[in-house]
């Protein structure tokens, strides 16, 4: 009886990645996403955005239902008339990415405007940090007009 030494298995091709191979990998992701991450950023800006709109709108609807009953709008958020109160008593709106003011109050129009917040994302909203509505007398202006549409 012959004893066989044991057999020990080789490996004719080592299995596993290179370095090489996983740098390519890594830089491949690194473009892929540097491609994506402002086309990200831009959207999530704009549907921030809305947070705005929305709230200019909002302003918008109370200002006419008080000037339905009263002779002028509300000069302030919080400001009352003789015969009723602005509806709308938030400096902020919903979300907190801007802030809100109202002027130029008369009996024919009135101008709301949303400001980013200092600190949000959206204070770096190129051309889009300051939002408008301008009611007067039956005109109504949104500024800057591109950063109304979504």
């Amino acid at each position: 009886m012959t004893l066989h030494a044991r057999q020990v298995p080789r490996f004719s091709a080592q299995a596993g990645f290179t370095l090489i191979e996983l740098m390519v990998v890594v830089a491949i992701v690194a473009v892929l996403a540097s491609v994506a991450m402002p086309s990200f950023i831009e959207s999530t800006r704009k549907s921030r955005r809305a947070d705005a709109v929305f709230a200019l709108q909002q302003i918008q609807m109370e200002q006419e239902k008080l000037r339905a009953n009263c002779t002028t709008y509300a000069a302030t958020l919080t400001g009352t008339r003789g015969c009723g109160v602005l509806g709308y008593p938030q400096a902020t709106t919903p979300e907190a990415f801007y802030d809100l003011t109202l002027s130029a109050a008369s009996a024919t129009g009135f101008t709301a405007t949303a400001t980013a917040r200092v600190g949000t994302s959206q204070a770096s909203d190129t051309g889009c940090t300051t939002l408008t509505l301008q009611v007067s007398g039956l005109s109504l202006t949104k500024t800057p007009a591109a950063c109304w549409r979504n």
